[in-house]
């Protein structure tokens, strides 16, 4: 049987998996490739420490520190990058596309920079990146073939197991924030510094990933919405059980005329709506396409193996020859279907707030009045006291409103005397 001859850059909990994953399954693998996929070279940080590895596996595998090795070596066909970061990657990315090697990658941030840039360069080299986005969820390859006669109209996603596990412990064991992000970190599920997980910047970059793939557009993280969890506190979990919600971490992706609406925060959405059942660290996509209407997705997000499976279906649509366009589009979308980024000020959304006021006559009228000169009206309403006699709390939600409407009703309210705290405030996806 012939070979897929392979060089790897990285050898973590990634790369390890990997490779177990192409010894432990050789069998079927090659039985569907068509072909052997043998990893030949590895580039590492530290020599010693991967052939005590390799020694685990009893594999017999080459090991250095130079990615040239790799890049020059011209039996190997496809260079895989598992090493993180962004312009490094990017640049072993143009060195091994130049060379005419297929790239195989699981690098999120380094494509949410980057995609846009390594396409043109492909030219019908394979570039495959289904571990970029939900671990083992084969999200790319439903968004490039199996959806591909469809207008995706809205992306939802919950593309953080992290974040989606410290709010499954808010929520259904009433811990703080801060409780639940010490827990993440002792069982494994965040990182020391978890601020890319917990700022929405991790979702960010697989939403701007997805989106190139449904709607062919170029977007960076700045250009777009993304909030994190931090600032979520008990009575918001309070508000969303007393009127039928779960809050979750959601990227949202809508197609709305010739614009797409692109962003990344926590959401209240309805208990009985599929993306409200997915919990821990699990992760689940809802596609809705204008011919196949909706459809859902649902796996592990993260971990080693789960990575590891989507890497190596890459190896394999690689052995069989396949060669999709990289995002999706062989050509360049015109006209009408040429669609461009919507303002942040412009989306229109129902919206939960928070705000801590001085437990006085008039506080509420003054709410109301500041909410209703921007063009805002109350939906439900809620307020309870707090441990300080002094200061209760009102909790509401809107009617559809424009963003940049309640930005500006908030900064108004901010500036009250009866306002104790910022004001703080969520998006409702119904």
């Amino acid at each position: 049987m012939s070979k897929l001859v392979v060089g790897m850059v990285g050898f973590g909990v990634v790369g390890s998996s990997v490779l177990k994953a192409l010894l432990a399954n050789k069998n079927i693998i090659s039985a569907r490739a068509g072909k052997e996929i043998e990893i030949k070279h590895i580039i590492v940080r530290d020599e010693v420490k991967a052939h005590s590895k390799l020694k685990e596996f009893n594999a017999s595998v080459k090991v250095s520190t130079d990615v040239n090795d790799i890049l020059q070596d011209e039996e190997i066909e496809v260079i895989v990058e598992l090493m993180g970061g962004v312009e490094i990657a990017y640049e072993i990315a143009q060195k091994a596309l130049k060379a005419k090697k297929a790239f195989v990658t699981a690098n999120k941030a380094m494509l949410a920079y980057h995609r846009c840039d390594i396409a043109p360069l492909a030219n019908g080299v394979p570039v495959g990146f289904e571990a970029s986005v939900c671990g083992g969820i084969p999200i790319i390859r439903v968004l490039k073939e199996g959806l591909s006669a469809n207008h995706i109209l809205a992306i939802r996603g919950i593309l953080n197991g992290t974040s989606n596990y410290i709010l499954t412990q808010m929520q259904q064991y009433n811990q703080d924030f801060h409780a639940a992000l010490t827990q993440a970190q002792n069982l494994g599920y965040a990182e020391a510094d978890p601020t890319l997980d917990i700022s929405g910047g991790d979702a960010g970059h697989k939403l701007l990933i997805l989106a190139s793939l449904a709607y062919g557009i170029n977007a960076l993280p700045e250009e777009i919405l993304i909030e994190g969890i931090e600032g979520i506190m008990p009575d918001d979990i309070e508000f969303a059980n007393e009127f039928g919600y779960v809050i979750k971490l959601l990227g949202i992706a809508k197609k709305q005329g010739n614009e797409v609406e692109l962003r990344v925060h926590p959401s209240m959405i309805p208990k009985g709506a599929m993306l409200s059942k997915v919990d821990n660290v699990m992760n689940g996509i809802s596609v809705i396409g204008d011919y196949v209407g909706e459809s859902m997705y649902y796996g592990a997000g993260a971990g080693g193996d789960a990575t590891a499976s989507s890497v190596v279906s890459d190896l394999i649509a690689i052995a069989r020859g396949e060669s999709a366009a990289m995002l999706g589009f062989s050509q360049q979308l015109e006209g009408n279907e040429h669609l461009k980024l919507k303002s942040i000020d412009e989306i229109y959304s129902h919206y939960y707030i928070r705000l801590y006021v001085c437990d006085k006559p008039g506080v509420l009228g003054q709410v109301s009045q500041i909410l209703g000169q921007h063009n805002i009206s109350i939906g439900a309403f809620l307020q309870k006291e707090t441990n300080d006699k002094n200061i209760a709390k009102m909790l509401l939600s809107t009617h559809h409103c424009y963003e940049r409407d309640i930005n500006a009703a908030l900064l108004e309210l901010e500036r009250l005397d009866s306002i104790s705290q910022k004001p703080y405030k969520m998006r409702i996806e119904s």
